[in-house]
Formats: structure tokens, sequence, C-alpha cells
């Protein structure tokens, strides 16, 4: 049997310091040469034992704290990790440790990582068949921390998943012309970038699984404290893909607009009356 690469212990879900720090070492190099912005995909990153028992927790699943279901992210579903079974509760709390992160550290090349203990817009990820997510890139601000998102984490459940099931993890170059890999969501596959307001990523394929079964993974982001009152925060920004029935965003645009060119107590006037306004 093949060594995982991050090799948790599937009964504690711990690792040490060292051995993470050990297991990132030789793939740090490639990783941190890819451009426009530093990604890779990783085989056999856990235990397989480790996510056979996750999957198995995962068969009934709570009401979504998070739904999508607009022309840029069409059937989507998520979970946060305090409202999951324990298992897969305290996998995610494992991933936010301190090895991990020195894992996360020693590959990406980015010190001082940090967790989020509110797992914003992370948690278990559910796209059904039928959904998709466009190409996009995440928003750049933990608001309620003031820290700046850096890393995004993807783990894969799916057994036995192929191409034309749709689903796949794709990167684009920064001009949206050409796409430069796609990752097809395989049980066990890690998916992990360095973020950024360019780095462009997404599954905008449509699941289509032949029995109906929905795309599922796991979603994890780090961030450091090196936010400033220079940067611009936005939200999630999405874009067609050329030759494509993509949709523009256009609710986020408008909001674009306004933030460049309102003062910024008049931005925030107005922003949250279009919100309510549902606009």
């Amino acid at each position: 049997m093949t060594t995982p690469v991050l090799a948790l212990d599937p009964e504690t879900l711990l690792i040490s310091t060292k051995e993470a720090r050990a297991a990132a070492t030789p793939l740090a190099e490639t990783y941190q040469s890819r451009a426009p912005y530093n990604y890779g995909g990783y085989d056999n990153f856990l235990d397989p034992a480790i996510l056979e028992h996750v999957r198995e927790e995962l068969k009934s699943l709570p009401a979504a704290e998070t739904s999508f279901d607009r022309p840029q992210e069409r059937l989507k579903t998520s979970y946060i990790p305090e409202r999951l079974p324990d298992y897969t509760r305290r996998l995610f709390y494992a991933l936010n440790s301190r090895p991990v992160l020195t894992f996360l550290e020693e590959l990406t090349g980015i010190k001082g990582l940090i967790p989020d203990p509110y797992f914003a817009g992370g948690g278990v990820h559910v796209v059904s068949n039928g959904g998709h997510l466009d190409i996009h890139a995440d928003f750049n601000h933990h608001a309620a921390l003031n820290l700046e998102r850096r890393v995004n984490l993807l783990i894969y459940l799916n057994k036995d998943w192929k191409k034309e099931y749709g689903g796949s993890f794709e990167v684009w170059n920064e001009g949206m012309t050409e796409q430069l890999e796609s990752y097809v969501p395989l049980f066990n596959r890690m998916c992990i970038f360095s973020t950024s307001s360019e780095s462009w990523h997404g599954n905008p394929e449509p699941v289509n699984h032949p029995d109906g079964e929905p795309r599922m993974s796991i979603a994890l982001y780090y961030y450091t404290a090196t936010w400033d009152s220079t940067r611009k925060s936005h939200t999630t920004l999405f874009k067609p893909r050329p030759g494509t029935v993509d949709k523009r965003d256009n609710v986020v645009a408008r909001r674009q607009l306004l933030q460049d060119l309102l003062p910024p107590i008049i931005h925030r006037k107005v922003a949250w009356r279009l919100e309510k306004l549902g606009f």
C-alpha cells in the first residue's frame, strides 16, 4: 500500500510537526514554481481509511447552512464542521492544527498561515447533478478577523469518479484565455492553490453522474495577518470562459463599480440598501 502524502493517524488524526514538514519538502519546489499562480494536485493525500469513515458519516447530512442556485453557482450546498458527525468534525480540526499548518507553509512557502476557526465558506461542499461552479477568484478578505486569504485546500470524496461525470477542478490563466490544468475530483485527491485576485479556478462543467451521485469535497481556507488599509476587498469574482455559455455576474459587477466610484461611507449605505432590495 502506498504511503499517504500526509500520514495522519486514522484513529487519532494526529501527526508530528516534524513528519508533516518532511512530507511537504519534496513537493515544495514544483508547487512554488507553477505560474501564473502556485497550485498542485496530490493523490493518496490521506490514509484512505480516514475518508472512508467520513464518507460513511456523510451518508446522512443535516440541513445545509448555505445553498447556491444561480447561473454562476448551481445546485451547490455547504455544511460547516460543527454540525457534522464527530469524526468528520475532528478531521477539520486536525486540518487546522499546527502540524498541518507546518505542512502547508513548507509546501507553499507562505509563512505565518492562520486557520479559520469560523470556517467561513469552508466545510463539506456538495454539488448535485446538474450543478457547477463557474471560474472565479475567491473573496480576498476575512472581515471578522481582518486577515488576507492566501491558501485554498480541497480534498475530494468521490469514489470511482470519471472525467465524463463532470465537476473537474480547472485552473485558468490570468487573461482567461487558456485552461492550464484540469483535475478530476477523485477520491483522496487533494488540490491546493495560493489565492489572489487573479487565481482563476472552478468546476464549471456540470456534474453528470450516471447514478445521480453528487460531487463532494472538503474545503478549508488559510490566511495571513497581512491585510492593511491600502488593500481593496472584494467578494467572489466570476469570469466567463471564452466561447461558452457561462454568465457574467452583473450583480457583483455593479457593486464593484459603485465601490470604485463612491466614497466609502456612501458606498456602504448604498450597498446595504441594494442588498435589501435584492440587487
